[in-house]
């Protein structure tokens, strides 16, 4: 018998009120909206990400197990072989075709295995002192350039008040004029300011020539203009004209750890390369003037920020890089109407444009991280804690559920996509995440605000200024 499906659900009150007529006049009424809420991620395990995760080991480890065993045999086989034996018995041409056949399988093998990617180094822009805006500010200005009605207003503060950011993050003032339109100029020099800003930084902390970049891969949700964001850096910096650039655009928040893959796989493509990873979303282009409540919650939420990242697969620069990429593990949920459907940049009934949120986002949002994190726990989790979870699934009785590994014991420090408070408190709760796990992403929303997809670099930043992360950690 098919056990039924579990289903997440809270409650929302969306209408009460008195009856005016019918037998419960003057009687009070009220409808209630079930939604659903973030998954259980500690009490159900989807099997088939577990598989997945368990291909993506098996694949990679292929080298590191093939390796060893070849080298042992060849070694075993060597060590029976003295000097005299290669002088007396060996003529010069067979010592130098088994000198050639060693150096050609050391060739193969370090050409064969997959490069490792380094962090060499990152950078994060901070914003100019003139740009700090504070949420009283915020509001204040918003009723002042009288694009908002006073029910869209009453809606900001709400969300501000209860959104997790502080009073310093950063926001172009000139949004808040009356008579502001979305331009591409404006798009293009806030970009500018950002992008340029971020690059300069990492550029004066390691020293790199510019012309030894290889690779360039900027990320923007929104602002897609022609020429390319990607252009505009290789124009303002003079790059080579054999750069291998992309841009990457309507990916969101995720687009910066999909840049860094893509970084990865191009590495793996180019050996001996660097490659420049620059993340940003620019606030004037998301910027919505209408009253659709569902489209003010990027104005609430979105700040100013960029982050630039040098990646490298120099072998040498592994004892200079501050990071080694060790796994990484992409979920893409698009194929799912809902999940699909949860953001989209869109028009209002007046013609305005703005991104659209829905209700369900912290849901799907909550089963692609659930998703993610069981493709990725075989990949990170220590052996004794993968033999329990396999152990309870072998022998578990219909009653009990499946082992589920302290996920803690894995991961060291986390950077949680800085949203917004809500969703924080709710993975906090859901994955049993101490206070500890969670501060860099409640310090860097409250500083710096939602910066979309450069928010975990500003994170990692706090980590490190902090005293967080040690090396060899």
């Amino acid at each position: 018998m098919a056990r039924p499906r579990k289903e997440y659900l809270s409650p929302e009150i969306v209408n009460q009120g008195v009856e005016n007529s019918g037998p419960y006049a003057g009687s009070l009424s009220f409808s209630v909206r079930v939604r659903r809420s973030l998954p259980d991620f500690l009490n159900s395990v989807n099997l088939k990400y577990v598989k997945l995760g368990y291909g993506y080991l098996l694949n990679r480890s292929i080298y590191f197990v093939a390796a060893p065993v070849i080298f042992v045999i060849f070694g075993t086989q060597l060590g029976k072989v003295t000097f005299s034996d290669l002088w007396l018995e060996y003529d010069v041409l067979n010592i130098i075709f088994l000198l050639g056949f060693l150096g050609l399988f050391v060739y193969i093998y370090f050409d064969l295995t997959p490069c490792s990617t380094y962090l060499v180094d990152f950078a994060c822009f901070r914003p100019p002192t003139e740009f700090k805006i504070s949420n009283e500010e915020f509001v204040e200005l918003a009723r002042k350039s009288g694009k908002f009605n006073e029910a869209a207003i009453q809606y900001q503060q709400h969300v501000l008040k209860n959104s997790g950011l502080g009073d310093e993050t950063y926001l172009p003032r000139i949004v808040f004029r009356p008579d502001y339109r979305i331009t591409l100029r404006d798009g293009r020099e806030e970009a500018a300011m950002l992008m340029f800003g971020a690059v300069d930084d990492l550029v004066a902390t390691t020293g790199i020539r510019i012309k030894d970049i290889k690779i360039l891969i900027v990320n923007c949700g929104i602002l897609n203009t022609t020429p390319s964001l990607s252009a505009m850096l290789i124009n303002h910096y003079k790059l080579s004209h054999k750069i291998q650039s992309f841009s990457l655009g309507g990916m969101g928040c995720a687009a910066g750890v999909t840049a860094i893959d893509l970084a990865k796989d191009l590495l793996g493509a180019y050996p001996g390369s660097y490659a420049l990873v620059v993340s940003t979303e620019i606030v004037s282009f998301t910027w919505y003037d209408g009253n659709e409540l569902d489209m003010l919650l990027p104005n609430c939420f979105f700040r100013m920020g960029a982050a630039a990242v040098l990646l490298s697969n120099h072998r040498l620069d592994r004892w200079r890089a501050k990071y080694e990429l060790k796994q990484l593990v992409r979920t893409h949920k698009g194929m799912d109407d809902r999940s699909f459907n949860s953001i989209q940049l869109k028009e209002d009934a007046t013609g305005k444009q703005g991104i659209s949120v829905a209700k369900e986002v912290v849901e799907v949002g909550g089963r692609a991280l659930k998703a993610n994190i069981t493709t990725l726990s075989p990949l990170v989790l220590p052996v004794s804690e993968q033999f329990h979870f396999f152990k309870s699934i072998l022998f578990k009785s219909n009653s009990k559920k499946p082992y589920i590994p302290d996920y803690k014991l894995a991961f060291e420090r986390v950077c949680i996509q800085a949203t917004s408070k809500k969703v924080l408190n709710e993975i906090q709760k859901n994955l049993k995440l101490t206070d500890e796990y969670m501060e860099a992403s409640r310090k860097t929303l409250e500083q710096f605000g939602n910066t979309s997809s450069s928010s975990i670099w500003y994170e990692l930043a706090y980590l490190e200024a902090k005293g967080r992360i040690k090396k060899g950690g």
